[in-house]
């Protein structure tokens, strides 16, 4: 597995690289550590980039060493890049797997921005892509996982990413889904009563099938799982946002898209709801890393 972490030298980078390196890998698994530096900012001031380079170059060398004392492969680059659209291409590049970015910046907000870096890698990254926040200390018990699944193909690739990864000893999972009932609005609703209802039936029974079918899955891997389909708050984003609340979730995974097949996120989406607001990391499984 290769997994891309994207740092800026603040503290998010450091929780990056804290998760990463107390994480199980897959064997042979290889880790790039990359900064971008922008260049927009020393347009007339040669020197000094060059001197914010090599001042990066040095601090990503502190950067790998938790990865190098697990006994990692490292690798990492510094690159001359507006970070928005520098690190997803980077990360191309280097045949990325899953990337990890920090869940804000220097500018230390609570979540997500509109705008920022880790929204615009979130949605234009073509890997998985976790945005990581701080876990308590200790942990060495396990993780408590959340897999959140519609069961469309996008959910069964967060499933089987779940499935296919080491994780630590004591590790607890739960799949869930959340049935997403029509809403109608406006005056002349398309459907009669007796048409809702049973679009809401079908709902709950893709809800219930896609929980039996994740379930299975994590067990046939050997781990620990439950299953649950949630009766949905407002949105099945805030459904999914308060179990991983109440189970004190130290991990949401989910597929990147979900049921309507959208062909990228979009502000609005369970997924990117999901990812901006949650108080836990997050990752959005693309198809592409499953299949690679």
């Amino acid at each position: 597995m290769r997994i891309f972490l994207a740092v800026d030298g603040t503290n998010s980078s450091d929780v990056v690289i804290q998760e990463a390196a107390r994480r199980c890998w897959p064997a042979g698994s290889q880790f790039a550590i990359v900064q971008a530096v922008d260049p927009y900012f020393f347009t007339n001031a040669p020197t000094p980039m060059e001197e914010a380079k090599e001042a990066a170059t040095k601090a990503l060398e502190q950067f790998a060493q938790p990865l190098v004392e697990a006994g990692w492969p490292v690798e990492s680059q510094v690159i001359l890049a507006n970070p928005r659209h520098g690190l997803t291409q980077s990360a191309k590049e280097w045949r990325a797997d899953l990337l990890m970015i920090g869940s804000h910046g220097r500018g230390t907000v609570s979540r997500l921005l509109l705008g920022s870096t880790a929204q615009t890698v979130l949605r234009h990254a073509e890997c998985s892509v976790e945005i990581v926040r701080r876990r308590e200390a200790g942990g060495e018990e396990g993780m408590r996982v959340l897999v959140a699944t519609d069961g469309s193909q996008y959910g069964e690739a967060a499933v089987r990413a779940v499935a296919t990864r080491p994780w630590a000893k004591g590790s607890t999972f739960k799949v869930l889904s959340s049935p997403e009932y029509p809403v109608l609005v406006g005056e002349y609703p398309y459907y009669a009563p007796e048409q809702v209802a049973e679009l809401s039936k079908q709902s709950v029974e893709n809800a219930k099938k896609a929980v039996h079918t994740g379930t299975e899955s994590l067990k046939q891997a050997g781990l620990t799982v439950s299953g649950e389909v949630i009766e949905p708050l407002d949105t099945p984003a805030h459904s999914i946002l308060a179990a991983a609340e109440d189970s004190k979730t130290d991990l949401i995974v989910m597929g990147s898209h979900g049921r309507r097949g959208f062909d990228r996120l979009i502000l609005g989406s369970v997924s990117e709801s999901v990812a901006l607001h949650a108080t836990c990391s997050v990752e959005l499984v693309r198809i592409a890393m499953v299949s690679s």
